[in-house]
């Protein structure tokens, strides 16, 4: 391909920023146009990049790819038009509000066989994750007998507008903005689940969406899965381990722009029959995030050279919303 692929991102805040770090960084793509709420009128950047107000005068620009990088209640709205005026499309986790959204926007890119859509579960491109998963596959540890997982946040933070506390608009709470992460490894790990047992509570917050989600998962194999997804954490922790019948994984801190979840490490520890229980260990710290990197390299590539989506796509999207919403809908006072 001569001329490089033009990216138009709708939504440029904290997120859609780190995005065009990683687009323009690729040799085959670079951004053309941005559109969000906080441009008043149409502009430009100073390195020429187009500004909008709004998506649809973004969509009236001869991009190629659409990044969809908006609050929940606009995310499944947004990819449907990208997807319906011809553009591959690029969105961000979660794909909507619920399974209905993701649902409709599948109906979309049914009808048009030739667009690529990716959503960016990005944790599956941590260097840990992707070193976790060729454990797994690779049967060097045996089995999986179950998997643990807290993921937490110092507290719950309401941004302008408060979207994000209101479930008409968010959908969910912690588990659907943070949690729906950790669902995801969970069901890359051991595939899909099929009975759940949860409690949903909001009673420190008192928002109208979760602070904190308490969730058993068994798969049909009957393996068991337990979650914590909480904003009362008081500091930012990512810890997900993994039994097996001859050792244990665990992945401990994930790095983030943030610096706050701690050094990312895979912990692997293998069983011997000492009657302490001593396992043999060894750690592996990952010092540096290419997950963002990855993530839009394997997408851009795919678009240039016909190819398939490995992570993130539509099924992945609608298989891990279901699961969250199983959790929710297990907790028959969350149900109502």
């Amino acid at each position: 391909m001569n001329a490089k692929i033009k990216v138009g991102i709708a939504g440029y805040g904290l997120v859609g920023k780190r995005r065009r770090e990683f687009i323009d960084k690729n040799p085959n793509m670079r951004t053309v146009a941005v559109c969000d709420q906080y441009f008043s009128k149409s502009g430009m950047l100073d390195n020429g990049v187009l500004t909008f107000p709004d998506y649809r005068r973004l969509l009236d620009e001869p991009i190629d790819v659409l990044f969809v990088s908006l609050p929940n209640y606009l995310a499944s709205e947004v990819t449907i038009a990208g997807l319906e005026s011809g553009r591959h499309v690029f969105c961000e986790k979660p794909p909507g509000r619920d399974v209905e959204d993701i649902e409709r926007v599948i109906e979309a890119e049914r009808r048009h066989p030739g667009i690529l859509l990716k959503y960016g579960f990005n944790h599956r491109y941590h260097d840990s994750v992707l070193e976790a998963l060729r454990i797994v596959n690779s049967g060097a540890l045996g089995e999986i007998i179950n998997i643990r997982g807290v993921y937490g946040k110092s507290k719950l933070i309401s941004f302008e507008g408060g979207w994000r506390a209101e479930r008409r608009y968010a959908g969910g709470g912690i588990l659907l903005d943070q949690g729906i992460h950790m669902v995801d490894l969970m069901r890359l790990f051991c595939g899909e689940f099929v009975e759940f047992k949860s409690f949903i509570s909001n009673d420190y917050w008192k928002h109208d969406v979760e602070d904190n989600a308490y969730a058993l998962m068994k798969d049909s194999k009957g393996r068991v899965a337990m979650l914590h997804s909480s904003a009362t954490q008081w500091q930012h922790r990512f810890l997900l381990e993994i039994t097996f019948t001859e050792g244990y994984l665990e992945l401990q801190g994930i790095l983030s722009g943030s610096k706050s979840y701690g050094e990312e490490k895979l912990i692997i520890g293998r069983r011997d029959e000492s009657d302490t229980g001593n396992a043999r260990e060894e750690t592996t710290t990952y010092l540096e995030d290419n997950s963002w990197r990855n993530e839009i390299d394997e997408f851009a590539a795919a678009i240039v050279n016909g190819g398939a989506i490995r992570f993130g796509t539509s099924n992945d999207a609608l298989a891990t919303m279901r699961l969250v919403y199983n959790i929710y809908h297990a907790d028959p006072k969350w149900r109502e």
